[in-house]
């Protein structure tokens, strides 16, 4: 976990970790005594990125480990160590990186040190599994580090949590926790509460469920600073509702809330940095269930904006209750308005599993974005908002249908549906997730996965600068 990571000035007790690409482990080879030659070369050790060999001393101990990394090394060459490295605190050494790329680097070490044990029984806690530590190298950012990790802990944790354990009351309680330790302001809507504030459509989707619909709001900073709104879809479990998915479809259903778990994460690196920002978070928090009084097919909604919206499916109810938050935050004509949703299939169609689809009107916006994500090495790809498919969103007997005509474009028709709650803020962007890793690798352990979160927090940061 994040004890895993330790300041600059904990070298005492540690184990040197030599950093070299294949280039660099022939140069050192040429100096080194024939004795460590031999060694490595009887191990077949060839410095291929994320291996490493110990270099015993003549007693037997171990004081320093060649680690291979890749001529271009980046956030997770060092990623698969903390878990495969003999146990101990390391220190790197090598040739001299950037503080950027150290910086990366550290927080690829950080994100290797994740596992998810909460539920586990005492006895099958006996063995945990057992992390290497690093001393952060002083060129690094220890702070952003930090902030980084944490922040991608508290996705991973949110969204790996079990329906019953995260329904939109406990992530409410998340959400007032994180206020708190921040000093920010907390206000929960609940219930009957939806209709009498005039949130309809979040109340439509989640009144089904015992566990009664909510919208969360925040707010954090000086009101004479930017402001910027960052809302997110936390359907806490998605049935389908009346439109029922299959089984398979329902299984990770409980990550429906990734985007609400995003945002909160994003506003913890806000506020723990003190961004120069006025901050507001908007999570319509809901369960899609099935019951008597669940919303249905061709039911119309009017929504807070005003517009009636004709529910072509129950399915796809997250741009439902967005599109009242969306509508608020608008309302207010921030600087800046980000959303983040596990919205549509069609974006993981579109893009696979690892890249979140983002959408905006703005075309500064969007080069700003595309920068952080590369400078960050968090990959996000802009579909287009293209206007002409706003003709598929037609309904005959409400002002919009939710889901159009048509099954194709899938995450451009809902990211079209959403831009109509949208209308007074240009600096909008919407970011389309998926927000789970299907399978292991260093660093992104199966399960709850934040995505674009380094790069939507540089565009936050870049934000507040001329």
């Amino acid at each position: 976990m994040i004890e895993h990571l330790l300041p600059a000035s904990s070298r005492k007790h540690s184990v040197s970790l030599r950093l070299m690409t294949e280039k660099q482990l022939r140069a050192f080879l040429a100096k080194a005594p024939a004795q460590v030659k031999s060694w490595v070369q009887a191990h077949g050790f060839t410095a291929k990125g994320g291996s490493w060999l110990a270099l015993p001393t003549s007693k037997g101990e171990v004081k320093e480990i060649l680690a291979g990394i890749e001529e271009k090394p980046g956030i997770w060459s060092l990623a698969g160590l903390p878990a495969s490295l003999p146990y101990a605190n390391y220190r790197l050494e090598g040739e001299r990186l950037s503080p950027e790329l150290w910086t990366l680097m550290c927080i690829g070490w950080g994100l290797g040190c994740y596992s998810f044990q909460y539920f586990k029984s005492k006895e099958a806690k006996a063995e945990p599994p057992r992390f290497s530590s690093l001393i952060l190298p002083k060129e690094a950012d220890e702070k952003h580090v930090r902030r980084v990790v944490e922040a991608s802990y508290l996705v991973r944790d949110l969204v790996n949590a079990p329906a019953n354990a995260m329904g939109p009351s406990e992530l409410a309680e998340e959400a007032v926790r994180i206020a708190k330790k921040h000093k920010a302001k907390a206000e929960v809507i609940v219930g009957d509460q939806l209709l009498k504030k005039n949130y309809p459509a979040i109340y439509t989707v989640g009144q089904a469920c015992d566990d009664a619909p909510r919208l969360i709001d925040l707010s954090w900073g000086n009101p004479s600073h930017p402001s910027v709104v960052l809302v997110g879809k936390g359907v806490c479990f998605d049935s389908g509702g009346l439109d029922i998915k299959s089984s398979s479809n329902m299984l990770l259903m409980k990550k429906d809330m990734g985007g609400a778990a995003h945002v909160l994460a994003l506003a913890q690196m806000v506020m723990h940095a003190q961004l120069p920002v006025y901050l507001r978070v908007l999570i319509p928090a809901v369960e899609n269930s099935i019951g008597g009084n669940a919303f249905r097919p061709l039911d119309v909604i009017t929504t807070r904006k005003g517009v009636t919206v004709e529910v072509g499916n129950t399915d796809a109810e997250g741009r439902l209750v967005l599109c009242d938050a969306l509508h608020e935050a608008d309302s207010k004509k921030p600087a800046l308005i980000i959303d983040c949703a596990t919205l549509t299939g069609a974006a993981r169609v579109a893009l696979g599993t690892d890249m979140p689809a983002f959408f905006t009107p703005s075309e500064k916006l969007a080069r700003r974005l595309e920068e952080a994500s590369h400078h960050m090495q968090d990959p996000l790809w802009r579909l287009p908002l293209y206007a002409p498919y706003d003709e598929l969103l037609k309904s005959s007997v409400a002002d919009i249908s939710s889901t159009g005509s048509s099954g194709y474009g899938g995450a451009i028709t809902a990211s079209l549906f959403l831009k109509r709650f949208v209308t007074h803020t240009h600096d909008w962007v919407h970011v389309d997730m998926m927000a789970w890793n299907l399978g292991t690798r260093p660093g992104r352990p199966a399960g709850g996965e934040a995505m674009g979160l380094r790069a939507l927090y540089a565009l936050v940061e870049k934000y507040t600068k001329p």
